[in-house]
């Protein structure tokens, strides 16, 4: 009899409590709530970590030795300040909202179905965007002109002629009458010409330090300006997929000061081979090789694999070349 009514009381204390919970439910945004307060620690951590990220020594867009370098990581950070006025408010706007507006009995948030428009709101997200972007292209159009001529005028310009081959680049110096692959010297504080073609697939120059990227494509003769302001050894690495060999499409330019330079040309016309036709045909031939100098080049390498990729139909390139050859290469 004990152990029944034990039993008996078990079971409307159960019933007691399941009333109790059906009458009184938990509120079902509370623990949603708390989540929802980490949210601003959140966005501020991911907003530190994208402003940060180009702090290190990989990211060397953001470490620039020369004045095209420089011009393009002012138009970055431009960028990004831009994005950031757009993006920080939204995040903390859709916080709010979430916020504000979140379902839990007692919110006091005003509820207006029949809300459909707002002249101010469609100004404020329609004239930002408007202003940012005007002040952004503005930016980029003054650049992109300004970049495309001679970074100073100080010192007379160096052209280097530059032919991406797979998986390789060959640099030939039409003043010096010498020729290098994989690696580049140039004398610093001096602008220097880099004319830009391909014998074989289509490919991207690019020193990240020095400036930004520009195509090498067969049959046209690209024109890219960069300078350096400090001695030292600069990566460069082809920024386009040519195929198996892409990993190895790396090279490095070397600044040197211009009496340096001068006696590093002089010691390459001692003591490099000659790069013959037939020694430019092995270099066309897909593979991989290491660093090379040459002290004399067969001559109109560079301008018969322009012409021979229908680089004839291209009169703004054959104009650019006609230019280098009546300057003596300058």
């Amino acid at each position: 009899m004990l152990h029944g009514l034990t039993h008996d009381d078990n079971n409307r204390s159960h019933d007691e409590s399941m009333r109790s919970r059906l009458a009184n439910p938990p509120r079902r945004g509370a623990p949603r709530a708390r989540k929802i307060t980490f949210l601003p620690a959140l966005a501020a951590m991911a907003g530190f970590s994208l402003l940060t990220t180009g702090c290190g020594e990989r990211y060397l867009v953001f470490r620039p030795v020369g004045p095209v370098g420089q011009v393009e990581k002012d138009l970055i950070i431009l960028s990004i300040i831009l994005v950031l006025i757009v993006i920080i408010p939204v995040i903390l706007l859709l916080w709010h909202i979430v916020w504000r507006y979140r379902d839990v009995p007692g919110n006091p948030a005003p509820y207006d179905p029949e809300w459909s428009e707002s002249h101010v709101l469609e100004v404020i997200w329609w004239g930002i965007p408007i202003v940012i972007v005007g002040i952004l292209g503005a930016f980029t159009v003054r650049d992109t002109f300004h970049l495309t001529k001679p970074p100073e005028k100080t010192a007379a310009p160096l052209t280097v002629q530059v032919t991406s081959l797979n998986w390789k680049w060959l640099f030939q110096y039409p003043d010096q009458k010498i020729a290098t692959v994989n690696f580049c010297e140039i004398p610093v504080n001096r602008p220097i010409q880099f004319i830009l073609s391909a014998n074989g697939p289509m490919n991207s120059f690019w020193v990240p330090q020095l400036g930004g990227q520009e195509y090498a494509m067969p049959g046209m003769a690209m024109r890219l300006w960069l300078q350096a302001n400090r001695a030292g050894v600069y990566y460069g690495h082809g920024a386009n997929f040519t195929g198996r060999g892409f990993a190895h499409m790396a090279f490095h330019v070397i600044a040197r000061p211009r009496t340096e330079f001068d006696a590093w040309v002089r010691q390459v016309r001692r003591r490099a081979p000659v790069l013959t036709k037939i020694g430019y045909q092995n270099l066309v031939h897909p593979g991989v090789v290491a660093p090379m100098s040459f002290s004399a080049y067969a001559p109109g390498i560079f301008e018969t694999a322009l012409l021979k990729e229908s680089g004839m139909y291209m009169k703004r390139d054959l104009t650019i070349l006609d230019k280098i050859h009546r300057r003596g290469g300058t």
